[in-house]
C-alpha cells in the first residue's frame, strides 16, 4: 500500500512537472461543435500580447473571445510585421488537451478557411497561441470560467495572471 502511495504521489509529481501532461485521458465522448463563421475584428481594440524575441506584434481582439459549451475558447489575434502587415486567424484551444486549431486566416481581404486544420499540441505550434492559453484562456487544464474573464486576465498585469506550464 505504501508503494502505491508513494508511485501514486511521484505521478501526480510528474505531471505538474510536465505542466501538460494528464492523469486522466481525453473524454473520449468529447465532440467539437461546428466553429462559427470567423468573427471581423478591430485593429484598434487589440490587447497585446507580450511576445519577447518576437519581431511581430500580436494581440487579440476581446470582442471575438468565446468560450462554447464544447470547452474551445475561440478568438481572432492578429499579428503586424515591422513592414505593417496585418495578418489574422481565427483560433480555437482546447485547454483539457492543450491543444490549438486554426480555423481560417485573413491577411485583409476576407477569411480564408484553413483547409486541412487539425489540433496541434499547443507547445510544438505557434508562440502566441501558448501565450494566449497561458495568460487568459485557459486555467490550468479547463479554460477559464467565461469569456469576459478571458480578456479580463489578457489585459491584467502578468504578475496576477493564472499560468499553465
Amino acid at each position: 500500500m505504501r508503494r502505491r502511495l508513494i508511485a501514486f504521489a511521484w505521478a501526480l509529481t510528474m505531471a505538474a512537472a510536465s505542466g501538460y501532461a494528464q492523469l486522466m485521458p481525453a473524454d473520449p465522448d468529447w465532440r467539437e461543435q461546428e466553429a462559427p463563421a470567423p468573427p471581423d475584428f478591430k485593429m484598434d481594440a487589440l490587447i497585446r500580447l507580450d511576445m519577447p524575441r518576437s519581431e511581430l506584434r500580436y494581440g487579440v481582439d476581446p470582442a471575438t473571445v468565446t468560450l462554447a459549451s464544447d470547452g474551445i475558447v475561440r478568438y481572432v489575434v492578429v499579428a503586424v510585421g515591422t513592414s505593417g502587415a496585418v495578418n489574422a486567424m481565427y483560433e480555437g484551444i482546447r485547454c483539457d488537451t492543450a491543444q490549438v486549431k486554426v480555423y481560417a486566416r485573413s491577411s485583409g481581404s476576407g477569411w480564408n478557411a484553413a483547409s486541412g486544420s487539425t489540433w496541434r499540441p499547443l507547445h510544438e505550434g505557434q508562440r502566441h497561441s501558448l501565450q494566449i492559453a497561458r495568460t487568459g484562456a485557459c486555467a490550468g487544464h479547463s479554460p477559464n470560467r467565461s469569456a469576459t474573464q478571458i480578456v479580463r486576465d489578457l489585459r491584467a498585469p502578468a504578475d496576477t495572471r493564472y499560468y499553465i506550464n
